[in-house]
């Protein structure tokens, strides 16, 4: 099943790669949070001419004349996005083809009073956030990112920029360090982001600030940089983020490290294959089927909302669209039978210092091409019929391919493909790209891979 994997040593394809990663890394840059990463994707596709829908507002109906064939969409529910392009040909039986992925990432989110702090120092209130690994986010220049809802119902994107730091103790205080770090989750892990002595008596406190206050509130902080007054803000969703900017690096440029690879880097390959499938006004998509990016929120914490993979978007979406085509009950049913989920999301590679972590015999490489994920009790989806349809995909894009399974003794994580295939009933298949520190502040991947999966995803959408 697998192609072997070999170098790159086409120039051309390690520049279209390299443009890829480059391109990738503007897009993680712009994506602090997953409401940003949503609003990253809308804004990219309306400036090519997609239209942004509105769920409270009628969709665009073939009964009325001004059907979706060659029309080309996206709509945002929190911090999750759905785009498609309609086939001109389009018919109520039309299948979808649909890049399942997540804008969430593991890290850290803001409490309820986060204006907190002790010994002179402001800190603000968080908890943890999905599963991070918590050594990788100390000593870090961090900056909150996230969402501000004003009591007249309006949402702010908001950033600050490097703000905040989770500093950690000195060796000479805990000698013990470098034989086994433990971080209490509560105790260790409140950032700095001030001093009392700044603009109080040193040694002054600042737990239980009030909201509207200068001097350690965090939430006047953030409404500062939104352009709000804080006593405006009604309700926040605000994440700690890293502010490293992405690097490629490496002998011949191999690398490329960043943090919230996990799973910014498959939203994105879905976004640039999706833009490329989708042609121009002018010129609408061709296909045999209907090509979909469905982007999630709160993978990392399990799916179950309003806007993750658990959640009725992708459904409600797809039924909406069905609809425009003039689909009925029965016709619906035969569209789903024939459509193909791939929910991707990042891998692990084999690691060189931790081999006997990995399966014998199943050992993906970075720079190996994206990896089909298996799991005998369906913590991935993929089944024969969802592998032979990637190694098609695969095939036909000119890009090797691998397969993951995991350790016995190493349970393996899950993805939305699960859940998709559970609600919809869509014949689903896990992918992915082999990464190497998931879960990090700052994860590894190798800079062609994230091409290659583009390139596999474009096939997918070309039906």
């Amino acid at each position: 099943m697998s192609t072997p994997s070999t170098p790159v040593t086409d120039p051309t394809l390690h520049d279209r790669a390299l443009a890829h990663a480059h391109d990738l890394a503007t897009f993680v840059e712009a994506s602090p949070s997953s409401y940003h990463a949503a609003h990253e994707v809308a804004r990219r596709l309306e400036a090519v001419g997609f239209e942004r829908l509105d769920e409270t507002a009628a969709w665009p109906s073939v009964t009325e004349g001004d059907g979706p064939a060659g029309g080309r969409y996206v709509v945002v529910r929190d911090g999750a996005v759905i785009a498609w392009a309609v086939p001109a040909g389009a018919t109520a039986t039309t299948p979808f083809a649909i890049l399942g992925a997540h804008t969430d990432s593991p890290c850290f989110k803001l409490k309820p009073r986060p204006s907190v702090g002790r010994e002179g120092w402001w800190q603000a209130g968080v908890e943890i956030y999905g599963g991070p690994l918590l050594n990788s986010w100390l000593d870090r220049e961090l900056e909150l990112a996230g969402r501000l809802v004003t009591a007249d119902g309006e949402e702010h994107l908001v950033r600050t920029g490097p703000l905040l730091r989770i500093p950690q103790l000195a060796i000479h205080l805990d000698r013990a360090a470098n034989d086994g770090l433990t971080l209490d989750k509560q105790q260790h892990t409140q950032p700095v982001w001030g001093l009392a002595s700044a603009s109080g008596p040193a040694g002054s406190d600042v737990a239980g600030a009030p909201h509207g206050t200068s001097g350690g509130d965090v939430l006047a902080e953030l409404a500062h940089h939104a352009g709000v007054r804080a006593s405006e803000v009604a309700g926040y969703d605000v994440v700690v983020a890293d502010t490293q900017s992405p690097r490629v690096f490496g002998a011949h440029d191999a690398f490329l490290a960043s943090g919230r690879l996990d799973n910014l880097l498959s939203v994105h390959a879905g976004l640039v294959a999706l833009l490329e499938v989708a042609g121009t006004p002018d010129r609408p998509v061709e296909g045999a089927a209907i090509p979909v990016l469905a982007a999630f929120d709160h993978e990392e914490i399990g799916s179950e909302s309003r806007s993750g993979a658990s959640g009725p978007f992708l459904a409600d979406v797809l039924a909406r669209v069905a609809a425009g085509l003039g689909a009925t009950d029965e016709e619906r049913h035969r569209q789903l039978a024939g459509s193909l989920c791939v929910s991707s999301d990042v891998g692990h590679s084999v690691h060189p210092n931790y081999p006997e972590r990995h399966d014998p015999a199943n050992r993906p490489l970075a720079g190996g091409g994206p990896i089909l994920k298996i799991n005998a009790n369906q913590r991935y989806t993929t089944d024969a019929h969802g592998a032979a349809a990637w190694a098609r995909a695969c095939a036909r894009a000119g890009v090797p391919s691998q397969e993951f399974v995991s350790k016995n003794t190493v349970p393996c994580g899950s993805t939305i493909g699960p859940l998709t295939a559970t609600r919809l009933g869509i014949r689903t298949v896990d992918v992915g790209v082999p990464i190497l520190s998931m879960h990090s502040a700052r994860e590894l991947t190798a800079v062609v891979d994230p091409w290659y999966l583009s390139r596999a995803v474009l096939k997918i959408f070309q039906g």
